[in-house]
């Protein structure tokens, strides 16, 4: 086969289209959560590390959310490229029931066990108590975050990405309000501090949820999803059709949030200053990342699309497009870490100790946000849409859990590296996928047309 790269402008714009609305939701999601750390940062170290300890789990939470959309989106973006919209619809309600599910179970878990699952991350006695005061009100905002995340993102697979932008919007007003009002105590308000940032994300969320059901229930006609189709339930052998190609991705997506979870248990024990400092560190590459994560979810999206259409040779073709735009946007974003980190750094109240660890964190990720870039498009991209998860699941059980999170430990908690080196260790899946992705890709192996199987 063939190895060229896409010269029609008319794919060029159907990237733009998704990747913009995405990348702007993603930056106005960053900076929220660059406010918030400022805002709780003025408070000390205890409630900054008790907050982005707290947030760890949530994106475990999060990160689940993700896999069934991903699952989900595989065979959206496919059976919409192919014209059957009773399919998609039918992919709406099973992704809204698991997600209802899976929100249930963490609510639960977070109302009866605050205090244990913070013991997970630390072992400082005020950062517990302090997370504890964030999770009780979090409990809150697990399902109705769940149901719209998923609903929302997965509007992106049938074409409508802006919406995800438009509840953004929403969600950053409510949140920065709420956030001043009852974390300072303003306008008659009582001084929450840390437990008045969570409130903040509850009444953002609840925004969120609201403006997301009314607009696909009432008033999308594109897709036309009601009320009466989430009624029904899915056949059986819709569900076996999803868990034989998306259950590799919620088990992908699993691994991954526990990654994630083990990154921060390993800092967690080195110390409020790691803690402090990584939260900083991973707010600016998340911002600088909002590029990458549109081309991500563009490469997906228009994959499935393609591949639904039964156009291969095309696919393959994009499949490379995609990959010298994860390394081009990559080596931009490193270069941004580099030229804003330092800057941003000093925009906080902290110790000494503190900002040492911080900036030298902040140099670690100048070389993860690129290895990040290129492996992000490629597993949650462009193979993923393709509908080749088990593979994707083998990489991450291999990568991660047999290479990152072994060696990070080691280096973190036995030989008691300092934190960027750690930091490097746990990353090294990163820069492994980037380079073994790329054989898959020229393969051809990764293409999988899941509505005609």
């Amino acid at each position: 086969m063939k190895i060229t790269f896409v010269k029609e402008k008319s794919f060029y714009r159907s990237v733009l289209a998704i990747m913009l609305p995405v990348a702007i939701q993603q930056a106005i999601n960053m900076g929220v959560n660059m406010l918030d750390t400022m805002m709780l940062g003025s408070f000390g170290e205890v409630q900054l590390s008790a907050s982005s300890l707290s947030n760890q789990y949530y994106n475990l939470f999060t990160i689940l959310c993700m896999g069934i959309i991903g699952g989900s989106s595989v065979l959206a973006a496919q059976y919409w490229g192919a014209g059957d919209k009773e399919k998609v619809r039918e992919t709406f309600n099973m992704a809204i029931r698991l997600s209802t599910g899976l929100s249930l179970v963490f609510a639960l878990l977070t109302w009866f066990f605050p205090a244990q699952i913070m013991a997970i991350y630390t072992s400082e006695a005020d950062v517990i108590e302090q997370g504890v005061r964030y999770l009780r009100i979090t409990a809150f905002i697990f399902l109705i975050h769940g149901t719209s995340l998923v609903s929302a993102q997965l509007m992106r697979s049938v074409g409508q990405a802006n919406l995800g932008l438009v509840v953004s919007i929403i969600s950053f007003v409510v949140n920065i309000g709420g956030n001043y009002i009852f974390i300072f105590g303003k306008f008659g308000a009582p001084r929450m501090e840390i437990a008045g940032a969570a409130l903040g994300t509850l009444l953002a969320r609840s925004a969120e949820f609201l403006t997301t059901f009314f607009y696909i229930l009432a008033i999308d006609k594109r897709l036309g999803l009601r009320v009466r189709h989430l009624l029904k339930s899915p056949s059986g052998l819709f569900y076996k059709n999803y868990f034989r190609l998306g259950a590799p991705v919620l088990v992908s997506d699993g691994l991954l949030a526990l990654g994630d979870s083990a990154v921060a248990i390993v800092l967690g024990h080195m110390g409020a200053a790691a803690v402090a400092g990584n939260a900083i560190c991973m707010v600016v590459q998340r911002l600088f990342s909002v590029v990458i994560s549109g081309v991500s979810n563009a490469s997906s999206i228009i994959t499935g699309m393609t591949i639904g259409r039964g156009e291969r040779e095309k696919a393959m073709e994009q499949g490379v497009t995609f990959y010298m735009l994860s390394m081009i946007f990559g080596a931009i974003n490193a270069v941004l870490v580099a030229i804003f980190g330092p800057m941003t750094i000093a925009m906080y109240s902290l110790e000494a100790e503190t900002i040492t660890v911080t900036r030298q964190l902040m140099t670690a990720y100048i070389v993860i946000v690129f290895f990040q870039a290129v492996q992000s498009v490629m597993t949650k991209g462009v193979l993923r849409g393709g509908g080749d998860t088990k593979f994707l699941m083998k990489a991450d059980i291999l990568f991660l859990w047999l290479a990152s999170i072994p060696l990070g430990a080691v280096v973190g908690l036995v030989l008691h590296g300092p934190a960027w080196l750690t930091m490097l260790c746990l990353r090294v899946d990163f820069v492994i996928k980037s380079v073994w992705c790329v054989s898959r890709l020229l393969s051809g192996k990764w293409i999988r047309e899941v509505s005609r199987e």
